[in-house]
């Protein structure tokens, strides 16, 4: 199915969890719409949904749940409208903010692990919701539900901070990426051998010869069809470009990390990061969480929220509303 509507959709995924992914989710969204563009933001952490917290939202009139047990026939029945002109329970009076839409995670059991067709109705729905953004704020890990929201998704924000456990599973959260999309990939093609190679190099202490990619490629390029599949594979990592958002920066040394990450991946898996976006460490945050108000509204002057601007321009800077998104029937 081809998306027709004008929508950007973006991916905020964090690979590992606490690694402050909410908050810039909700932040982002916000900052978004101050510059006059529809957004909706959609926690899609399923099973362990909080983006409303971030909101300021105590007790929303639908969740994820009403559409996934088809209590309400289309995604935008359960859009959650935020419009704080004239007095709002969500944000302080002063506050004015249009253009913002909200859909509540889901906490059903069984949720986290969707099943195909609940998932390809909930990807069909959300390219079809009009806004100029739509923001998946999208669960830890790396489960097929998380990498394949990524995979569908014009532009994603991979959240990690400068702590070495994040920059290991951000690493194999893209790597994980990578692999699922040449595989879904390998599989249009109809080519086996590519597909048994791909599930041998991911285990590389037994298969060392597919340590880096370069090397696979060259051990493709040996098989029948490989000159197809290694030009594939050329296209799908040229293809595969996430910006990487360095969060909670205290230091100097912290700012290397997302360098150190980008030689990593280049090196290894062969794809570059867009752009490196850094969010310093900020004390408002906290307090902003503890009150249940966004820092955009909290504290719209602080260096966290003069760096979620920062970003907001960015995506706006690269905003391209005609690329259609076709959800694949191998998803």
């Amino acid at each position: 199915m081809i998306n027709k509507n004008r929508v950007e959709i973006v991916a905020v995924v964090g690979p590992k969890g606490g690694v402050g992914k909410t908050s810039i989710s909700a932040n982002l969204a916000i900052a978004l719409a101050k510059q006059g563009k529809r957004v909706v933001a959609v926690d899609l952490d399923l099973g362990a949904s909080n983006l409303n917290t971030f909101l300021g939202i105590r007790n929303p009139k639908y969740t994820l749940d009403d559409f996934v047990l088809n209590k309400v026939g289309k995604l935008e029945d359960i859009v959650l409208e935020i419009n704080v002109k004239g007095g709002s329970p969500t944000f302080n009076n002063e506050t004015s903010i249009d253009n913002i839409g909200f859909i509540c995670g889901g906490n059903i059991p069984g949720i986290a692990n969707l099943h195909y067709s609940k998932k390809m109705k909930l990807l069909r729905n959300l390219s079809m919701l009009e806004y100029d953004f739509v923001l998946l704020d999208l669960g830890a890990g790396a489960s097929h539900n998380v990498v394949d929201f990524v995979l569908v998704s014009q532009k994603n924000l991979l959240v990690t901070t400068p702590e070495v456990p994040s920059i290991l599973n951000t690493y194999s959260f893209l790597k994980t990426l990578v692999f699922r999309k040449l595989n879904i990939a390998f599989k249009e093609l109809n080519n086996q051998k590519a597909i048994d190679l791909l599930e041998k190099a991911k285990d590389v202490d037994k298969n060392p010869q597919f340590k880096k990619m370069s090397d696979f490629i060259t051990i493709i390029e040996s098989i029948e069809g490989g000159v197809e599949a290694s030009q594939l594979i050329r296209k799908t990592l040229l293809n595969l470009k996430p910006t990487m958002l360095l969060n909670r920066i205290r230091t100097v040394n912290d700012e290397k990390a997302g360098i150190a990450i980008q030689n990593l991946t280049r090196e290894y898996l062969g794809i570059e990061f867009v752009k490196i976006l850094h969010v310093h460490e900020d004390s408002c945050v906290g307090n902003a969480i503890a009150r249940m108000r966004p820092v955009m509204i909290d504290n719209p002057l602080s260096i966290f929220a003069s760096q979620i601007n920062s970003i907001a321009m960015f995506l706006l800077r690269n905003f391209n509303s005609s690329v259609n998104m076709v959800l694949k029937r191998y998803i």
